[in-house]
Parts: structure tokens; C-alpha cells; sequence
């Protein structure tokens, strides 16, 4: 293999997987399995050398499908025909497909969104509502995984009334507010995932019902926050001040909640202060203890206290003066406080 320029990974024995990189591209290479053993969460998997038998314990007929080297196509459950007629079908049936592991659930809803058309498979639904207490038999982070995947998808708005519909939304968000995102989505930008699901579920405890990352964490404590207000007049100066408390990417985040909040019109001045926000260098307060030391201060929670005060002068004058503004400031202000 490494003589073809291929290098190989185990990334999935007991699975049966490899991972092959060719020219510095990963491809997954699993061989032919049958389920031997299922729980609702992990599946026990034999070896086969029949390929229906492959294919049967796939989750949609158009999952199942493969193409052989030759370009011969081998459909046992017409998932060609099912993905002509945007069509999202379980293979075989659907209350087993799930009892055999309950994410499929979710993964009907991506699948539908991205594949399907108007109206979704009957009983796909109708096993969904019926199996909706198996969710808990999954570790939440496979929920959240899938979950967000749902929510950067297409279709979003129809995707998310059906999951309503079937009663899966509320075993998982039981918060959830579907008409937060419709205002979002209604403003017609590219929000991220993450923005996605905290107007969906506008608590930032979502985050650590999820079990998401502590950045993702972070960032939902920061859409939960009053200040800094965003809103398209603001000056420079006062989007330096924002930048100061929140990183660019939380407030063009926030920005879109804001939008939502207020109008959910596309508005070409929510994208201009998008833009300015995204323009203005990060700014960095100038001084540090060593400049108060310099000044005649003594290290302690004395000298702590002037350099809050020197940045807090410093943000009311919009972040804009330098380091030696900053100590001619500091410096003025000493004598009058003795």
C-alpha cells in the first residue's frame, strides 16, 4: 500500500474500518458487515461476503446503494428510485431501523431536509413519535453531534415544525421556541449552527445539557448577555467598546439575534455594522502593572485599582488613546488621589 502512495489508519477495526489517505485525502474503507447484535445505542457486527446483506442493515434505501468498479450499480431496496422521487425511506422497517439504534431518528430529519421532498415518509414519522423515548438511550453528545448537523443544514424551518410535529424536538429541547428561529432564519444570512440553537433554545444551559465544548459553552453564556447592546447606529467608538468586551465572532453572532430580535427583515444596516465590526482592528489596552510600578505605585491590590481606572478611562474615550496617553492620564490623576 505505501508503495502506491497510500498510507493506511486503523481508525475502526472492530469495525471493520480503515481510513486510507491518497495525495494527503482521508477515505473511509469499511468491509462488508451484518449486525449480529443491537441495543438501541451500539450494534455487534459480523463479517460477510454478501453485499444485500450490507445494504440490509443500512438506515435509508438510499444509503444502501453501491457501485462497483465497473460503475455497475447494486440497489436492493430501490434507493435510486426513492432518490428520484425525493423520497427519505428507512430500509426495511422503519420501528426496527430505530429500535436498532435511536439516532436514526434524528437522521431521518437531516436526510429529509437535504433529500426529501414535501411530504415526508409516513412511517418514518409514525415510528419516530412512537420511539421518541429511546432518545434516551443515546450518550448526548451523539444527539448534539447530529443535532447541530441538523441545524447548518437546508431547510431548517420545515425541518424543525416536523420534528414538532413527531414530538422528538421537545424530548430534546423541551424549551424550544420554533418561532425564535423562524425570526432568525427570516433575516436570511449565514449564522452558524450554534446561533441557530440558542434562538431555538434561548437558555445557555442548552450547552450544558448538550454536553458541548467549553468554547461552545462560553459562547451561548455570551448571547445570553444585555451589554454590550447591539444596534446598526452604533459609532465606532462604541464597537471598539464591543470588541473589548466580546470577540468579533460572538458579536457578528449576537448581531443576528439582535436582527432577529428586533426585525427580522433583511436590513442592509444590520450588514453594515456586521462589516464595521469585522473592520475595526482588536483593540488592547495599552498599560499593564509594570507601567503603574514606573509611575511610583507599589505592586498590590492599591496598584490593581489604578490600572482599572486607567482602563476604564480609557474605554469611555473609545478605546482610542495609546500607551503613553494612558500614563500621562494615570500619571495626572496620582497626585490628586494622596
Amino acid at each position: 500500500m505505501e508503495k502506491a502512495g497510500v498510507k493506511v489508519a486503523p481508525t475502526g477495526l472492530a469495525h471493520g474500518t480503515i481510513t486510507a489517505v491518497i495525495d494527503h485525502h482521508p477515505y473511509e474503507v469499511t468491509t462488508l458487515r451484518r449486525d449480529v447484535e443491537t441495543d438501541g445505542r451500539h450494534a455487534v457486527v459480523a463479517w460477510t461476503d454478501d453485499w444485500q446483506e450490507d445494504a440490509a442493515r443500512r438506515d435509508f434505501t438510499i444509503n444502501a446503494m453501491s457501485l462497483d468498479r465497473d460503475g455497475t450499480l447494486y440497489d436492493f431496496f430501490h434507493g435510486q428510485e426513492d432518490l428520484e422521487a425525493r423520497r427519505v425511506r428507512f430500509v426495511g422497517q422503519a420501528a426496527q431501523r430505530i429500535e436498532e439504534d435511536a439516532l436514526r431518528a434524528l437522521r431521518f430529519f437531516r436526510f429529509q431536509a437535504r433529500y426529501g421532498g414535501d411530504v415526508p415518509d409516513r412511517e418514518a414519522c409514525a415510528a419516530i413519535t412512537q420511539h421518541c423515548q429511546n432518545m434516551a438511550q443515546l450518550s448526548v453528545e451523539r444527539i448534539a453531534s447530529e443535532l447541530l448537523k441538523i441545524l447548518a443544514g437546508p431547510n431548517l424551518e420545515s425541518t424543525i415544525g416536523l420534528m414538532d410535529q413527531t414530538g422528538l424536538l421537545r424530548t430534546l429541547l423541551p424549551q424550544a421556541e420554533p418561532s425564535g428561529l423562524a425570526a432568525l432564519l427570516a433575516c436570511k444570512g449565514q449564522q452558524r449552527a450554534l446561533v441557530r440553537l440558542y434562538a431555538l433554545s434561548p437558555d445557555p444551559a442548552v450547552g450544558q445539557a448538550l454536553k458541548l465544548s467549553n468554547v461552545e459553552k462560553s459562547a451561548l453564556n455570551a448571547y445570553a448577555k444585555a451589554h454590550p447592546v447591539l444596534r446598526p447606529e452604533m459609532d465606532d467608538d462604541d464597537i471598539r467598546r464591543a470588541r473589548v468586551l466580546q470577540s468579533e465572532a460572538v458579536l457578528i453572532d449576537r448581531t443576528w439575534l439582535a436582527q432577529a430580535h428586533y426585525d427580522a427583515s433583511p436590513e442592509d444596516s444590520w450588514g453594515r455594522l456586521r462589516a464595521r465590526i469585522a473592520a475595526i482592528v482588536q483593540p488592547e489596552f495599552p498599560l499593564s502593572g509594570r507601567d503603574g510600578i514606573m509611575l511610583g505605585l507599589k505592586p498590590g491590590p492599591e496598584l490593581g485599582q489604578w490600572i482599572k481606572k486607567a482602563r476604564a478611562w480609557w474605554m469611555a474615550q473609545g478605546c482610542r488613546p495609546d500607551r503613553h496617553a494612558c500614563q500621562t492620564w494615570l500619571m495626572q490623576q496620582l497626585p490628586s488621589q494622596e
